[in-house]
């Protein structure tokens, strides 16, 4: 028997957007037992689960064993993690800000860094409220509206400084072309200065922001049901050439991407988007 994928895209409340980019929720069964790779990107991951918990036995922190969350969040980072499965999962993922974990967690996304940590840890009593109320909601639409009731008695919103967040909408963002360098310049800041405060809000440095973007344009594309060859995907996504991309794509995801496409076949969290927001 083929595996299922059911699941549907929210987006936040117009209130949480600078906070959240969008909720994934996720009902896999049927797949053979196996492995996925967490893939880093330039959101924070939050996922909280509805049956089973998430097993992950190789964390994307070299100093962190492995183990299994009912929730869990987890900052940036530019090593993968392993997640091992029955071939069942359900759950929503959360995909927050940099922005989003100060105003949610009280705290920089430097302060998780790689680490996975209980939700309980960050969010406190609300985390279990959230999951006993998405278990207990029958629609993937009922199920956002609760992640967005209960994060908005959360949020806290925080001053940000405004040349740290223009340096992190540039290097984050879509073009392939960025510079660092000539970001420091646009903001006015020499690049070491960029250099330590980025890493000291984000967790990683202005040369790995830029990294992760363009993995994560790769991954994307990547993951598309037709997709482009190998080299037409360099290329889209900003890489010198097909051996560049490979390389980045052995240190970021553990492997090069034509072993990744060969592997996957578990369609988890990250590759449910546009599905219909049915229950």
């Amino acid at each position: 028997m083929s595996g299922v994928s059911e699941g549907a895209s929210g987006v936040p409340d117009p209130r949480l957007r600078p906070y959240v980019h969008g909720y994934e929720g996720y009902l896999l069964h049927g797949f053979a037992p196996g492995e996925h790779i967490g893939m880093p990107g330039v959101g924070l991951t939050v996922i909280v689960t509805i049956d089973e918990p998430i097993e992950v036995p190789v964390s994307s922190h070299p100093d962190q064993a492995g183990g299994t969350w009912d929730m869990l969040a987890s900052g940036l980072t530019v090593r993968p993690a392993v997640i091992a499965h029955n071939g069942f999962q359900h759950g929503v993922q959360l995909d927050l800000t940099p922005q989003g974990c100060r105003a949610l967690f009280g705290m920089p996304a430097a302060a998780l860094g790689s680490w996975i940590v209980d939700l309980t840890d960050v969010l406190g009593p609300r985390a279990i409220e959230l999951r006993e109320r998405l278990s207990l909601a029958s629609t993937w639409p009922q199920r956002f509206a609760v992640i967005d009731e209960i994060l908005l008695r959360r949020v806290t919103p925080v001053p940000w400084d405004p040349e740290l967040t223009h340096a992190w909408n540039l290097l984050s963002g879509p073009d392939p072309g960025v510079r660092v360098a000539a970001v420091a310049d646009e903001i006015g800041w020499s690049r070491r200065h960029l250099g330590n405060r980025f890493a000291a809000e984000f967790g990683i440095t202005p040369k790995d922001a830029v990294r992760v973007a363009r993995f994560e344009r790769s991954h994307r594309l990547l993951r598309e049901p037709t997709a482009p060859s190998l080299a037409e995907v360099a290329a889209a996504a900003g890489y010198y050439d097909q051996a560049h991309m490979a390389r980045e794509w052995r240190e970021l995801a553990g492997m090069p991407p034509s072993v990744w496409r060969e592997r996957e076949e578990f369609p988890f969290v990250q590759d449910q988007q546009g599905a219909p927001a049915g229950g």
